[in-house]
């Protein structure tokens, strides 16, 4: 547990509900971490095995991937993983370990290494927009200029859309708005006939999802809900969501997500006004009082809702963010918090992972996009040149601002 911070109130949905804690997952460190980090190790080479003949590569596929993973982190031993529902769990955006998603996920990071003979997927994960509706006005919100626009029944064209993602291959499809969750049925009629080699996520404010919903949608096959939650204070969060119970919402979802045996993870806008190492710490405590997995800490843009807005964080608000990003993910004392995901800074190390080069989001109607920050088509998955559309995006990068 986090000590010497004064804990700040949190507004359960409901007060001393015993089915807050439902099902809790569990930040696994020390031996037991120690262990399956091993055993991690020595899955890599068996993925590495199953892709090259030549041994020297298998020791040299498992080099190049602790230097990937360098490049992206610093020179950080791995302290802590998920466990959920029996499986763990690194980031939200990396499949289960020891899971077939997994060693996709490998085969496509190893086709930077050395060509593999074995067919990879082509996308890590994709962000699809199923609706441009959404009951909230937030400050950030990059659809401002598309949402709640007039919307026709588009659930074939999304079937259509995701048959053509499972025969490209992906690990993840993130189900995104507008708000996801005002459609719900359409969500569980897609699921219906989605493949089912494919992890399915919701990215979410919370809104509406009760215990009901949440049960249906784990029977589904929903794998994890990400839940935007940009305050500890239910207030601040209100205010920045404008709307009255956006703060509700957000913790009845992180319970109901959690009771139903689905990861949860939490988002948080991380605004320059936000960026105090006292928030921080606050926010954390709650998130690991609620028992989420996972906190992606996310840059304002000035996009959308925030165009024209002087939002973009300086030099000294990420080296905040950086240096309290390393502090909860790799010091030991901070081991039981959940693990958080920095991914501007994983980029500003390495290289923008959207525009087809690990990602990509397509809206509703099966646009291209680089990512879901970036306002300009590149083509449409459903045209039959989409192929070159999307090298010549990933040749040209992404034009999202700070992204």
């Amino acid at each position: 547990m986090i000590s010497n911070v004064l804990e700040p109130e949190i507004v359960l949905a409901k007060e001393g509900s015993p089915s807050l804690f439902k099902n809790k997952p569990t930040i696994l460190k020390g031996f037991k971490m120690r262990v399956l980090h091993t055993l991690m190790r020595l899955h890599l080479v068996l993925i590495a095995m199953k892709c090259y003949r030549n041994p020297a590569k298998w020791i040299g596929s498992l080099v190049y991937l602790i230097r990937l993973r360098r490049r992206f982190l610093g020179d950080f031993k791995l302290k802590k993983v998920a466990r959920v529902n029996g499986k763990y769990h690194m980031g939200i955006y990396i499949p289960a370990w020891f899971s077939k998603g997994f060693e996709y996920f490998v085969m496509n990071e190893l086709k930077s290494y050395k060509p593999i003979s074995r067919p990879s997927y082509r996308f890590n994960n994709v962000f699809l927009a199923i609706t441009s509706k959404c009951p909230l006005q937030c400050e950030h919100c990059y659809e401002w200029e598309r949402l709640n626009q007039r919307e026709h029944d588009n659930t074939d064209r999304l079937k259509t859309i995701i048959d053509e993602l499972s025969a490209k291959g992906t690990c993840q499809i993130h189900f995104t708005g507008g708000e996801p969750l005002v459609k719900t049925e359409i969500i569980l009629d897609l699921m219906r006939t989605a493949p089912k080699d494919i992890d399915y996520w919701i990215t979410t404010s919370g809104y509406s999802l009760d215990e009901s919903k949440a049960k249906k949608l784990k029977a589904a096959g929903i794998k994890g809900i990400v839940i935007s939650l940009d305050h500890f204070e239910a207030e601040e969060h209100n205010r920045f969501r404008n709307h009255p119970v956006a703060f509700y919402w957000a913790i009845e979802a992180v319970k109901n997500t959690i009771s139903n045996n689905m990861i949860a993870a939490l988002s948080v806008c991380v605004t320059k006004e936000f960026i105090i190492e006292s928030n921080l710490m606050s926010y954390m405590i709650m998130a690991e009082k609620l028992g989420v997995s996972f906190v992606q800490f996310i840059e304002p843009k000035p996009i959308g809702h925030f165009k024209g807005k002087a939002v973009e964080l300086d030099a000294e608000d990420m080296k905040v963010l950086e240096q309290f990003h390393l502090k909860m993910n790799f010091s030991n004392s901070y081991l039981s918090v959940p693990i958080i995901g920095y991914h501007e800074q994983y980029q500003r190390r390495q290289r923008c992972l959207s525009a087809g080069n690990r990602s990509i989001y397509l809206d509703m109607q099966g646009n291209l996009h680089a990512c879901p920050f970036c306002q300009k088509k590149r083509g449409n998955i459903l045209d039959s040149n989409f192929d070159n559309q999307l090298d010549t995006m990933t040749r040209l990068g992404c034009e999202a601002v700070s992204c």
